[in-house]
């Protein structure tokens, strides 16, 4: 994607495949959209670090992240035990998103049948392939929810005159992934391809990434849109002013279950009792085959309660500011915080799931496994 004319990946190398020295740069996501900022990441720790910390976020990304944290530990040490120690704090990184274990294991499964001599080398090729795919996969999603979006675009009384009205949640756009993003591939498409889009960022409390991530994607590339609070959604469904809504995910169980960051499942209620299409756009990767109940069996992570309790933003003077938004801790009783990251949309209320190889009902998923 082009950021001031200039084309990035969310993540890239410095070096080549043969090096014992490569650096791995990023888009640092902590400080958008305030600042656009790239910082390098030569060691294990940094990338850990970087994941928990969500300057890398986004399932598909924390993937491709994870996968060149395993390249990083192997310039320092080669050996089985080593591998398998830093595939685990990896893997626990963060624990919800489906493709961070996925990468991790796929990694796993190339390096260690090797001579340890060979191992470096094939894992910065790995990782690299891991991140090509991830934009192919994105690219083809962006394609088969373009022809998704045409068509309910066509469906609507007089397409001719007005936009298309699409909500989203969060950001699952290019900062995401590798390049394109999920949900908002179809929508950069539709606007490439001339289809009149404009789209509702919905805020994303607590981190605010649909106000600082999404709509800065959105005005970069020039797809109209509006920042709402995360609870104006379903008035606008209620009014007729949202006509398909888009989101994406970071894990989706093998009946259509779909975990993505909290308040989903409330636009998902609303767009049902308002009989407004609901869609999970994700790669193949982001399915975890194993998982049946997506309630029962998905961890969702606790972040910490800062993320609740302060916001940061620009002041007038343009400084940037961190403020604490709740009651002072020396009254009678201190306010307490729960941070859950995401909630499970349960399949009933998911209308389809866009993956790479078509639009599919929860309950068409598993041809795709088979």
């Amino acid at each position: 994607m082009l950021i001031n004319r200039q084309a990035y990946r969310t993540i890239w190398v410095s070096g080549s495949p043969t090096a014992y020295s490569n650096i791995v740069n990023i888009i640092d996501q902590t400080k958008l959209p305030h600042h656009f900022e790239t910082i390098t990441i030569d060691s294990l720790e940094q990338m850990i670090a970087a994941i928990k910390t969500m300057q890398v976020r986004g399932a598909p990304l924390i993937g491709a992240a994870a996968a060149y944290g395993v390249c990083l530990a192997l310039q320092r040490d080669t050996s089985d035990d080593y591998i398998i120690s830093v595939a685990q704090l990896l893997i626990h990184s963060r624990p919800t998103a489906v493709n961070l274990r996925w990468a991790v294991q796929r990694m796993l499964n190339k390096i260690l049948v090797l001579n340890p001599l060979q191992r470096l080398e094939a894992a910065w090729l790995e990782a690299a392939i891991i991140c090509n795919e991830d934009v192919q996969l994105n690219q083809a999603i962006g394609q088969h929810g373009l022809a998704l979006i045409k068509n309910v675009h066509a469906q609507l009384l007089s397409p001719q005159s007005r936009p298309i009205n699409i909500l989203t949640h969060c950001n699952a756009g290019w900062l995401a992934t590798v390049d394109f993003g999920t949900a908002l591939s179809p929508i950069y498409a539709a606007h490439d391809a001339g289809v009149a889009v404009h789209v509702w960022v919905d805020e994303t409390r607590p981190r605010n990434q649909g106000a600082s991530l999404t709509a800065w994607e959105l005005a970069q590339h020039g797809v109209p849109h509006t920042v709402i609070s995360d609870n104006a959604g379903g008035h606008l469904m209620q009014h007729g002013q949202v006509d398909m809504v888009i989101v994406g995910a970071d894990r989706v169980t093998s009946t259509g279950d779909v975990c993505n960051k909290i308040g989903t499942y409330l636009k998902a209620l609303a767009a049902f009792d308002n009989k407004v299409p609901f869609y999970a756009a994700v790669p193949s990767p982001t399915i975890d085959w194993l998982m049946i109940d997506g309630l029962k069996e998905i961890e969702i992570e606790e972040r910490s309660a800062h993320e609740v309790s302060h916001m940061i933003g620009r002041l007038s003077n343009g400084e940037i500011a961190e403020i604490n938004i709740l009651p002072p801790n020396n009254l009678t009783v201190e306010t307490q915080v729960a941070n859950p990251a995401f909630d499970v949309t349960p399949a009933r209320l998911v209308t389809g799931i866009i993956t790479e190889l078509g639009v599919y009902t929860p309950d068409q998923l598993v041809s795709i496994k088979s």
